[in-house]
């Protein structure tokens, strides 16, 4: 599951949620602290693991 990194104007406070890209898409993220629908995305690390033969 992708986890997206906002900032929630409300609270002042970064947050990260750990979500479905369905969900993700819906606009259905909301802050942990107070519930609030207004979160900013920001922008975060992407970590890609592969398997690689030689």
């Amino acid at each position: 599951m992708p986890t997206y990194e906002y900032f929630c104007p409300t609270c002042n406070q970064a947050v990260t949620l750990q979500m479905p890209m369905s969900q993700h898409d819906r606009g259905e993220a909301a802050c942990p602290q107070c519930g609030g629908h207004e979160l900013r995305p920001q922008v975060g690390t992407f970590f890609a693991k592969t398997s690689r033969k030689s």
